[in-house]
């Protein structure tokens, strides 16, 4: 991966109409390169095309020299309107650095009734009430989520299985709310649920405060069942049944779903996604599985990033049929870079940030009133590594935890534009710094990106899904049509 360095007096063809901007570039494939710039524009070039742009020897004529002109890769000597537009584009999509966190994360019990393997976090039984978070905690937390300066909050709720605390829901809610009076926030609720606890006073509850529900769902019956045990059985039954009652109640889009790859589902994305399909679903997140909680010790080393991108590719091949069937179904993963590709503000999505997304993009406030810069930060200290426990709402203020070291430091070592290997990247634009992984496989917040797994998976993804855009008129169409 090279980055060209743009100097206003280019060594070469001194006679030339244009100048360089800033930019990177790269091979996609064995045909082309990528040419990207900071703002998520790119080009894709021929050896030869990119040469001759880099020579400065294209010819303002061809379809090529114009490409690059309205993309903000050259600007010609007369004109510095290409400047103007192209730190317009730049400030929209850091706006949300300046917005700080909106998601806001409250762990409300570790108390579950399922033991899935692939958990994440340290979950507890569901008869100890040592592990849900009081009353005191959650109004020292909910005074600290309107300090954010955030116009748009969303409040999270997530375990163990947070309707095993619905009292506390209930009360954090109903508080918010009226808090909200006062600050006038655009606030949004969604309870993170495996359904088995739904009930009438839940759905009830979730219609007259408008809150969302997301649940996991990891296929067919067979699958979600063996992924998901719970006494007595029938996981994947509740569940659907759950998703029934929560659209009858609710609406069809107040209840999303999430699917974890596992060794498992591998061989079977189609039927996963067929399962999505066949219960409603517009949308699905082909995720793979991460290395913290139960999942670090039993499943995570089973396969490597190789075999989840093979995953992902017939998954999204299989998407796109059924969408040229006739059948709206996005995959939301790819959906989320291509936002980072083709529109004009930044993605929220808090996993593809610089500087990394951690506390800026998102608070979590455990059980116990500990509180950490992501809800992975979390799943770390529940394995003994505290290294992003921000503080505690017993003991800190709104200023000390966001000025705390254990925040400050690895924004401060995230930036992509200034980590080494990232830099120079042309995938730049469209990834993001993720210190917890890092942290949590390699060491540290910055990680050696040659041996990233984060980066091997960020990189086939786009090089698949730039290939598709740029050699698939079809695959094309439809992929735009996500955005």
């Amino acid at each position: 991966m090279v980055r060209a360095v743009f100097h206003p007096r280019s060594a070469y063809a001194p006679s030339a109409g244009y100048r360089l901007l800033p930019l990177r570039f790269g091979r996609l494939d064995e045909h082309a390169y990528i040419v990207t710039n900071d703002v998520g524009e790119y080009v894709r070039l021929a050896r030869d095309e990119l040469v001759a742009f880099l020579e400065r020897r294209l010819d303002p004529n061809t379809s090529v020299y114009k490409a690059l002109k309205s993309r903000h890769f050259l600007y010609e000597n007369d004109s510095s309107v290409a400047f103007d537009l192209l730190a317009l584009k730049y400030r929209s999509r850091a706006e949300r650095v300046a917005a700080f966190t909106g998601l806001h994360i409250f762990v409300v019990t570790l108390r579950c009734d399922h033991s899935c393997q692939y958990c994440q976090v340290s979950r507890q039984s569901e008869d100890s009430t040592a592990f849900d978070m009081t009353v005191e905690h959650a109004d020292k937390a909910l005074d600290l989520v309107f300090r954010s300066p955030n116009e748009h909050i969303k409040i999270e709720f997530q375990g163990g299985e947070p309707l095993l605390n619905f009292p506390l829901v209930r009360h954090i809610v109903e508080r918010a709310r009226k808090q909200n009076e006062d600050h006038r926030r655009d606030l949004q609720f969604v309870i993170t649920s495996n359904l088995s606890r739904l009930s009438d006073d839940v759905l009830s509850f979730c219609k007259e405060h408008g809150v969302y529900l997301s649940t996991s769902l990891d296929g067919p019956a067979d699958l979600h069942d063996g992924q998901r045990p719970t006494r007595g059985g029938g996981s994947h039954r509740k569940t659907v049944e759950g998703i029934h009652r929560v659209r009858e109640a609710l609406g069809p889009d107040r209840i999303s779903a999430l699917m974890t790859t596992t060794p498992r589902s591998l061989s079977r994305v189609e039927k996963i996604i067929d399962e999505y399909v066949h219960l409603g679903f517009h949308g699905i997140f082909l995720r793979s599985l991460s290395p913290y909680g139960f999942a670090a010790r039993s499943l995570v080393k089973r396969y490597g990033v190789e075999d989840w991108l093979d995953f992902y590719k017939r998954g999204l091949s299989h998407i796109l049929r059924i969408n040229a069937g006739g059948y709206f179904l996005r995959e939301e993963f790819t959906t989320i870079l291509l936002q980072k590709m083709f529109s004009p503000l930044s993605s929220g999505y808090v996993d593809l940030q610089s500087p990394a997304g951690i506390g800026i993009g998102a608070l979590v406030y455990n059980y116990d009133g500990a509180v950490y810069a992501s809800d992975e930060g979390r799943m770390l200290a529940e394995m003994g590594d505290q290294t992003f426990r921000l503080g505690h709402l017993d003991e800190h203020s709104y200023e000390d935890l966001l000025t705390s070291e254990a925040l400050l430091v690895p924004l401060g070592e995230t930036i992509l534009e200034g980590m080494p290997m990232c830099a120079d990247c042309p995938f730049l634009p469209y990834c993001g710094a993720d210190p917890v992984f890092h942290r949590a496989t390699q060491g540290d917040a910055v990680g050696h990106k040659a041996f990233s797994a984060f980066c091997t998976k960020q990189m086939g993804v786009l090089r698949h899904v730039i290939g598709l855009l740029e050699t698939d008129a079809e695959a094309r169409d439809i992929l735009l049509r996500w955005v």
